[in-house]
């Protein structure tokens, strides 16, 4: 789980050393929190909803404002060719300036469901808003990325 806990900090603090820090706190606080944890129904949408509230005191605390997307998934390529890894990068790299494009709440949305593959009632439980605006967010969040994709097919051709 510290994985997954570290991806939403990333995408959330923009610095690895400001996720590593909060995910480093929320297990601090999850290891306080000792036989407490048996009683959480769903441990893991519970931390990734304190990983949130995390970051969230901790951009406060700096002022501080999502700007960048630091490395954090590594694609593997079965052929590792020089061009085909390049590709990949391009790829990856464009993808991420988009996703990096859409508002925080449908940003979050989309990395939750199809990066962490939280369920929709996790990522409710998580973002703390509806079942019904977790499914409104990803939609708008995919049309928006299906959007930029296309529009750069068309500008490439």
């Amino acid at each position: 789980m510290r994985d997954k806990l570290y991806r939403f900090a990333l995408r959330m603090m923009s610095a690895n050393s400001d996720a590593e820090d909060v995910v480093q706190e929320v297990l601090l606080k999850l290891w306080q929190q000792g036989e407490q944890l048996l009683q959480i129904q769903n441990l893991e949408a519970w931390s990734m909803r304190l990983t949130k509230n995390q970051c969230i005191d901790k951009l406060r605390a700096r002022n501080h404002a999502t700007k960048e997307w630091k490395e954090g998934y590594d694609l593997t390529d079965q052929a590792p060719l020089p061009d085909r890894k390049i590709e990949s990068k391009d790829t990856m790299s464009y993808l991420r300036g988009c996703m990096e494009s859409l508002p925080q709440q449908l940003k979050l949305a989309l990395q939750l469901r199809d990066i962490e593959g939280l369920s929709y009632q996790e990522i409710a439980e998580v973002l703390e808003v509806s079942l019904p605006q977790v499914k409104i967010n990803i939609f708008r969040a995919r049309q928006q990325m299906r959007e930029l994709v296309l529009k750069n097919q068309t500008l490439n051709y």
